[in-house]
């Protein structure tokens, strides 16, 4: 079982909790919009567990429920035949700088000279850590932050020189700049670009003055390509960890399909009645969307659902009366294409008896 956590546009309420099996997802519950999350899960468990054979439950989370307070509530849930939960919980980004220490070892001995994806491990506040790095996301990622340090270094220097061509007597076409002026642009564009930990801009100087930070950028550098997890399994490798919070993403995708194909959001109902039967309207039609994907997948068509039901749309049952006469009723043509489609999504192939109706 894996855990998503998902909000709607009504604030009225949100879906919160979402299990799925191997392709599709199982149940769902609908909780106000201002439920906290880890109140959601014990209860939404127990229901689980009294409606499904369900021994092992492992909640796989993303980066927005690892906090102390969280860990400490998931750590105190305790299932309904005594065991306890467990949990997959990544390590949001903004908290990378609280692992320097215990990643440092680790990037000497088996980071530097990688080439494919390498796995580590270690103890984090008596709970297991494991470490993922993929050396060309770091290398990427690295290229991306070097080339942008680069533009805002070359402004900079643009800027610098003609404040300082002004100071010296100069004059040039163009609106004259002024420090404080260049010093709130310059930061501007440091925090657009997510650099304000690396380029120290000097906001209490009378100058323009800024400086690299070379030690956040080796930081930055030692976290490139890093997955950090944080896990109470005892018997799951750290490539079966790192698994299975990949298979989060597909579940997210479960989410995006919601949103847009199936336009689960905004939500205009007022009662909460009739909120909870629109959820379980798109719950359902969710389900029917990751079967038409499980066997589309299987037929090696290589069609998402989306553009199948765009081609199967163009068979249509026409009828039309001319002049008062009997009406004459026909369907249009079937190319092989459609045939190969309503054969991997296990479909007969429409008559003129049949009604066919594509939302």
């Amino acid at each position: 079982m894996h855990k998503a956590i998902d909000r709607t546009d009504e604030p009225m309420c949100s879906i919160r909790d979402f299990l799925f099996g191997t392709n599709s997802p199982l149940y769902h519950e609908v909780f106000d919009g201002n439920t906290a999350e880890v109140t959601t899960l014990k209860p939404v468990i127990e229901k689980i567990v009294k409606r499904f054979p369900i021994k092992r439950i492992i909640a796989v989370a993303d980066r927005g429920l690892l906090s102390t307070d969280n860990l400490a509530e998931l750590q105190a849930i305790t299932l309904p035949g005594g065991g306890k939960l467990e949990f997959i919980l990544a390590v949001p980004g903004r908290r990378y700088g609280d692992f320097v220490e215990l990643l440092e070892p680790f990037h000497s001995a088996q980071c530097t000279n990688a080439k494919e994806e390498v796995l580590g491990e270690t103890s984090w506040n008596k709970l297991r850590l494991i470490i993922a790095h993929d050396p060309q996301v770091a290398l990427d990622a690295g290229a991306k932050r070097d080339g942008r340090i680069q533009e805002l270094d070359t402004q900079a220097a643009l800027w610098a020189g003609k404040l300082d061509a002004q100071d010296a007597g100069g004059r040039k076409r163009g609106r004259k700049l002024s420090d404080g002026g260049t010093r709130a642009r310059f930061y501007h564009e440091v925090c657009e670009a997510h650099l304000a930990r690396i380029v120290r801009v000097d906001l209490k100087s009378e100058l323009f003055t800024y400086a690299i930070d070379e030690r956040a950028l080796t930081h930055a550098r030692l976290m490139d390509g890093k997955l950090l997890l944080v896990t109470n399994t005892a018997d799951l490798a750290p490539d079966e960890v790192v698994k299975r919070y990949k298979s989060l993403a597909d579940i997210e995708r479960g989410f995006r399909v919601l949103k847009s194909e199936i336009e689960i959001g905004p939500i205009y109902h007022r009662l909460p009645t009739r909120i909870r039967a629109h959820a379980s309207i798109c719950f359902m039609a969710l389900i029917l969307y990751r079967v038409m994907r499980t066997r589309l997948r299987a037929s090696d068509t290589k069609l998402s659902p989306e553009r199948a039901l765009s081609k199967l749309r163009r068979i249509q049952h026409q009828r039309i009366t001319l002049n008062n006469s009997q009406p004459i009723a026909g369907l249009s043509s079937i190319t092989k294409e459609h045939t190969d489609i309503l054969s991997a999504l296990t479909i007969k192939k429409p008559t003129l008896n049949t009604q066919l109706t594509l939302l």
